[in-house]
């Protein structure tokens, strides 16, 4: 996998006074996880973020991520664009068995895929976030139990792994370009650099 386009940890930690717990914000092509109780949260465009908890211990994280444009070759399924997506997912979902989550007991909630980046020249690149993290997981066998998904608006989410809880606000009014500029720059990111090597599935 190109450092480039690796996920990364999320660094930007602090506590937040309204909802007076640690908390952890992630950016396109970064994740979190934790058992402890605390909140992490996003914004979103037409990236994804899944969030993922082991619903008896309350370990969970949440990833951000978008599949690279130019996905779309139909006589290639495991294209770079689906293998960059497996790998974001795969790297969330190794990290909570390794703290110490069950596959038996994961469940998702998942988000994002806004029709927000206008001007990409391929399919809907929101859509196609979307219809993946579905895909995805559904194959995976860990059960989707809430979802908003597609859309125009951008949204910000909130997840308490411990508890479950997400709270999503739309962002019906962006006064600011920061989020597609963001998102661009990090789209621009991933189509520069492909995906190199096999993804390990877990199984």
């Amino acid at each position: 996998m190109n450092p480039a386009i690796e996920e990364q940890l999320a660094t930007n930690l602090y506590y937040d006074r309204n909802f007076e717990c640690d908390t952890a914000k992630i950016l396109p092509g970064e994740y979190y996880f934790t058992g402890k109780p605390m909140l992490i949260v996003t914004v979103l465009g037409s990236c994804v973020a899944a969030c993922v908890r082991d619903r008896v211990s309350g370990i969970g994280g949440m990833n951000h991520f978008m599949l690279p444009d130019g996905g779309g070759d139909t006589n290639n399924p495991a294209s770079a664009s689906m293998r960059y997506g497996a790998y974001a997912m795969e790297v969330l979902i190794n990290q909570l068995l390794k703290a110490g989550a069950r596959r038996e007991n994961l469940e998702a909630k998942v988000f994002g895929g806004g029709n927000v980046l206008r001007g990409f020249t391929t399919m809907n690149v929101g859509e196609r976030n979307a219809q993946f993290v579905r895909d995805y997981l559904h194959t995976e066998n860990i059960r989707i139990v809430a979802e908003d998904l597609n859309d125009v608006h951008p949204r910000k989410v909130y997840f308490f792994p411990a508890t479950g809880r997400v709270l999503v606000k739309k962002l019906k009014q962006l006064n600011n370009y920061t989020l597609v500029r963001r998102e661009q720059d990090y789209a621009s990111r991933l189509n520069i650099n492909t995906v190199d090597g096999d993804v390990d599935l877990f199984s």
